[in-house]
């Protein structure tokens, strides 16, 4: 699943491929991508705009064009590819054709990504994002602890919940959390001041050097367009089970929270 430094990838190489490429036609293949406006309206609505911006808040890319906001949210499998020529196949779903003979393709295998459109003038109105919370680059310690302290769930699914601080997905949480010395099954409502201050100031770190490597390849994800992410080798936990802790060489286990694959290492972030 594309997280944060993955979608960020995903903006700035699309801005040195398409920035100001004029939308001639759009051919849609699965109208369930299409959210909140019908097909037809959506297709004359982007057809003569032009991309003079890609911009991300959180996990969404914001194509801003000249009369339209177009909102894309990848969700599990969601890639954008940049082809010279017509190129399909069964998981291209949307297909963008350009003036200049270049095409944009929307690829998704699970078809749970969304792409949907708002008038440029409102679209910091947009739902998907009245809806996230600040990144860590953006929130303050007492914002973040205040949030935290109304939530009686573990902190690792309190992380991940984009209305508390957007951009953490499953591998860096994981990530975080081991370097912040906090089990992931530790109470949300129960982390310290000091703990979240660790919080903010690994998530920063953490992201800033995935974004610095363009992010995480791991199992089916890459960003298409030619990048993958090296940050997979900085990875301290994540997807290491039954290998040594850098820190103090107890065996990294696997366990579920909340039904997702969590990894950790039980001497160093004691329950």
């Amino acid at each position: 699943m594309p997280e944060l430094p993955e979608v960020e990838t995903v903006v700035k190489t699309l801005k040195n491929m398409i920035i100001n490429e004029k939308i001639v036609d759009v051919e849609i293949r699965w109208n369930k991508i299409i959210d909140k406006i019908e097909i037809e309206e959506f297709k004359n609505k982007v057809i003569n705009q032009s991309i003079r911006d890609i911009q991300r808040i959180g996990k969404i890319i914001i194509f801003i064009l000249d009369d339209y906001a177009m909102f894309t949210h990848l969700r599990m499998e969601g890639k954008f590819f940049v082809d010279e020529e017509y190129t399909i196949d069964k998981h291209s779903h949307v297909i963008f054709k350009f003036e200049s003979g270049k095409y944009l393709r929307y690829h998704d295998v699970r078809k749970f990504g969304k792409i949907s459109l708002i008038e440029k003038d409102n679209y910091l109105e947009h739902p998907y994002l009245k809806e996230l919370g600040k990144e860590p680059f953006d929130i303050s310690v007492n914002e973040l602890y205040e949030k935290l302290q109304r939530k009686n769930i573990e902190i690792k699914p309190a992380l991940l919940d984009q209305h508390i601080m957007a951009g953490l997905g499953n591998i860096y949480v994981d990530e975080v959390l081991f370097r912040s010395h906090i089990h992931p099954e530790k109470k949300a409502n129960t982390i310290t001041l000091k703990q979240t201050k660790a919080i903010v100031d690994n998530s920063i770190k953490v992201l800033e050097k995935a974004i610095t490597l363009g992010g995480t390849t791991i199992k089916t994800y890459s960003s298409s367009l030619g990048v993958n992410g090296l940050f997979q080798n900085e990875l301290l936990v994540h997807t290491k089970k039954d290998e040594a802790c850098p820190d103090c060489g107890n065996e990294i286990i696997k366990i579920k929270v909340k039904g997702r694959g969590t990894y950790l290492c039980e001497k160093c972030q004691k329950k």
